[in-house]
């Protein structure tokens, strides 16, 4: 059973053909610079063994993005299917959507409740809702899935969901902890479950990237997660704010900001780029870190406080803690994070390897043999969770 991913983001587009239940991927691609004179085009055909890339592309629509896509898919020479016939469903990553927070076909209604909750999501639902109609259009009568950010999450207890606001805030305006990164903590679930061999397990999931959460998971299941009802909570992100005292907005109104301005500060110009002055690239902060400059040495210190933060208070509520795991851009890729991190961790038996921690972009362990919490970078794979959640929950 043939199962297309697509991944859709401000001004790309990627996509992922899989083979189920086998997780074969047969055809990767990514669209880059959407809506430009600039676009970049991928494609490779893992069955073929055939790939192609083009830059300079004026591709000025989804569509026009999609189109392109299809069109390889189904090439003679570079294609790995005859029909789109062959593809069972296509599922999304898809973000928010009022009172829809699991997987659920992408009706007209669904659709609906993305545009009811893009005052929530801004950046991510327009997007995915324009990427959506526009394979509706070219593909009738398509079976296709939203594996919503909050799927994953719909497990963690009401009692860690509510914010101390009046309970009809709840009940009429579905005001709650949402969390997102669904995709990507159910794949870590998925891994650890793997390896614990039938043990029950405790489990943080760190997914730290350009947007970064954290979850805590109990035998694959989401107990509670850092971000709320919107990304633009928790931890530190690289232009986001995370956690900050919401009355922070009226004291600055009073001193003369606009709301527009406050807007872009907390969504655009805060985070890792708002305390360190220099970029919303870790790797850029980091480089002007080991120059000296002190403002992004705070910032990675700020962050990586926020995190060991939430690892403390996760680790109490789930009453211990056995793996400790790192994904995402930042997670995967930054030794330098995961020791300022793992160093803070002695008190619960963590130690870190720091030979192994070196490695980056790799499946591997990184502690101690004689450590009691299991630590593991795993690469991000948000794709193939997408996958095999949809053949579990439509063709099983």
């Amino acid at each position: 059973m043939l199962i297309l991913v697509c991944n859709v983001g401000s001004t790309s587009l990627k996509y992922k053909l899989f083979n189920m239940p086998s997780t074969d991927i047969l055809v990767e691609s990514k669209v880059e610079r959407v809506g430009s004179d600039k676009a970049i085009f991928h494609y490779k055909n893992h069955v073929k063994n055939v790939s192609d890339s083009m830059e300079g592309l004026h591709i000025s629509s989804y569509t026009e993005g999609i189109q392109l896509f299809l069109k390889y898919l189904t090439d003679e020479k570079m294609g790995a299917i005859q029909s789109m016939d062959q593809v069972a469903a296509i599922g999304f990553k898809t973000v928010l959507a009022k009172g829809y927070y699991g997987v659920h076909e992408l009706t007209a209604q669904v659709i609906q409740a993305m545009r009811d909750f893009i005052v929530l999501a801004p950046a991510h639902n327009p997007p995915y809702i324009e990427a959506i109609e526009m394979f509706k259009k070219l593909l009738p009568g398509k079976l296709m899935v939203g594996v919503f950010e909050t799927a994953f999450h719909t497990t963690i207890p009401l009692k860690r969901k509510l914010y101390a606001l009046p309970y009809d805030w709840y009940e009429k305006y579905d005001v709650q902890r949402l969390g997102f990164h669904g995709s990507s903590h159910n794949y870590i679930a998925r891994q650890i479950t793997k390896l614990a061999q039938g043990k029950p397990y405790k489990l943080i999931s760190c997914h730290l990237g350009g947007s970064g959460s954290l979850c805590a998971i109990e035998n694959g299941k989401s107990v509670d997660t850092s971000f709320g009802i919107s990304l633009q909570t928790g931890i530190p992100h690289a232009n986001r704010v995370g956690d900050f005292d919401a009355y922070i907005i009226p004291y600055l109104l009073k001193e003369g900001l606009t709301e527009e301005d406050i807007r872009k500060g907390l969504a655009k110009e805060g985070g890792l780029l708002g305390i360190s002055g220099v970029s919303n690239d870790l790797r850029d902060i980091e480089n002007a870190a080991a120059q000296g400059n002190k403002r992004a040495q705070l910032a990675i210190d700020v962050f990586c406080e926020n995190i060991i933060k939430y690892i403390g208070a996760f680790t109490a509520e789930l009453g211990g803690l056995d793996y400790l795991t790192f994904t995402g851009g930042i997670g995967e890729n930054s030794s330098q994070v995961r020791k300022l991190i793992c160093q803070r961790l002695g008190y619960l038996g963590a130690k870190l390897d720091e030979e192994a921690n070196k490695t980056t972009g790799q499946n591997k362990l990184i502690s101690t043999a004689d450590s009691t919490v299991k630590i593991y970078v795993i690469p991000a794979n948000e794709e193939v969770g997408i996958a095999q959640t949809i053949a579990e929950q439509f063709f099983s």
